[in-house]
């Protein structure tokens, strides 16, 4: 708890408190998918990086401020408490994409993508799952065949978040057929407006598209876009799935967390509080989003952003299984108002989804079997 409140940390607590106060957007962001939602979002990110709070932890040379993770907890924190936007159509830029930029990019890469992100100018994507391999990652088929200074590619791609919107899109290839399941593939910053790229958004339970289908018919893509080198695919999007499973979605897991005050103060203000049931499940998140509070922090100090490690792992799995927790039980306080519109119900259709992205739940299991306790395959 003392690194929590540490007194280097308090000074930037107190910056980050106050510029937030007078700088957030006048407007809610916008409810329904469009163009002005990416101008939302492209003005709120301008904003963050004109006030010196675009990339807490990136470096300097490429515009961040090139401090520590836990500071960045801290802008999390903050931003969550003070009712910032939550989501953004530059989640995956910088959770994704920046982070392995940064760790396995050449500097050229570097140099041209990152402060293009940092400035809220290139929305991006992910191309990962295909329609028959999800889960098992290696499996996949979409090609990259070279032809002489570009690879041209065609495939399919699917639950893309915010494709529609995005710029650039971290998509991984396989360019060698002949290779075995895990060499022979490529992780490739392409291009989402060159011809040969067909975008279709998919509604979710929730009435939202936050997911597209991505149909590549001999898409070009320069081989200055490969990061990593072709063949070494499987090894950089290791590398992205860290990011995507360690640090990077710390906001999302802090918001979850004062979710959890927010049912509790629903909860007293219609004096549900004095149900034992009710009183004893609240009491039991509140406890488990104070031990995944104190893992982000202890994340933020101990692990390598670039690099998987059992702790990333156990922590996003630990978090999957509280946000479901979470979701039921603000359906159960709902009570009948449940078949209404209400932002609660949304969030828990939309958390359906959260055992399976990033890696299934039980994907996560099995790492945590093999490398932590040593189980056989």
């Amino acid at each position: 708890m003392d690194l929590i409140d540490a007194d280097d940390l308090a000074g930037f607590r107190e910056e980050a408190r106050t510029w937030l106060a007078e700088n957030l957007p006048d407007e809610p962001r916008p409810t329904t998918p469009g163009p002005e939602l990416r101008r939302f979002d492209e003005a709120w990110q301008r904003r963050q990086y004109d006030g010196g709070w675009a990339g807490i932890s990136w470096s300097t040379e490429y515009g961040g401020r090139g401090l520590s993770l836990l500071q960045q907890i801290v802008w999390y924190e903050e931003l969550v408490r003070a009712g910032a936007p939550e989501t953004s159509v530059f989640n995956v830029a910088f959770a994704h994409a920046g982070p392995t930029l940064i760790a396995r990019g050449d500097e050229r890469q570097k140099s041209f993508y990152l402060p293009r992100i940092l400035r809220g100018e290139t929305p991006w994507c992910q191309g990962f799952s295909e329609p028959d391999s999800g889960s098992d990652l290696a499996s996949l088929r979409c090609r990259g065949t070279l032809d002489g200074d570009e690879l041209v590619i065609s495939g399919t791609k699917i639950w893309m978040t915010n494709a529609e919107y995005a710029d650039y899109c971290e998509l991984l290839v396989r360019t060698d057929p002949a290779g075995s399941r895990h060499h022979g593939l490529s992780w490739v910053v392409m291009d989402m407006h060159v011809p040969g790229v067909d975008i279709r958004p998919i509604v979710s339970i929730d009435g939202w598209p936050h997911n597209c289908e991505v149909f590549f018919d001999e898409a070009r893509v320069p081989v200055g876009n490969v990061v990593g080198g072709i063949g070494n695919g499987w090894s950089v999007a290791m590398s992205t799935l860290a990011a995507e499973r360690g640090p990077a979605f710390l906001d999302t897991r802090l918001s979850s967390v004062l979710f959890v005050d927010e049912m509790i103060d629903h909860a007293r203000s219609t004096g549900l509080l004095d149900d034992e049931k009710v009183y004893a499940d609240l009491a039991e998140l509140r406890a488990e989003g104070a031990a995944l509070r104190s893992m982000a922090y202890y994340q933020a100090a101990t692990s390598d952003p670039g690099s998987s490690s059992s702790e990333t792992v156990a922590a996003r799995n630990f978090f999957v299984q509280f946000l479901g927790r979470v979701s039921r039980t603000a359906l159960e306080i709902l009570g009948p108002d449940v078949v209404g519109t209400s932002a609660w119900t949304r969030r828990w259709l939309f958390d359906l989804s959260e055992p399976i992205a990033g890696g299934t739940i039980d994907i996560q299991r099995n790492i945590i079997g093999e490398r932590v306790l040593g189980l056989p395959r």
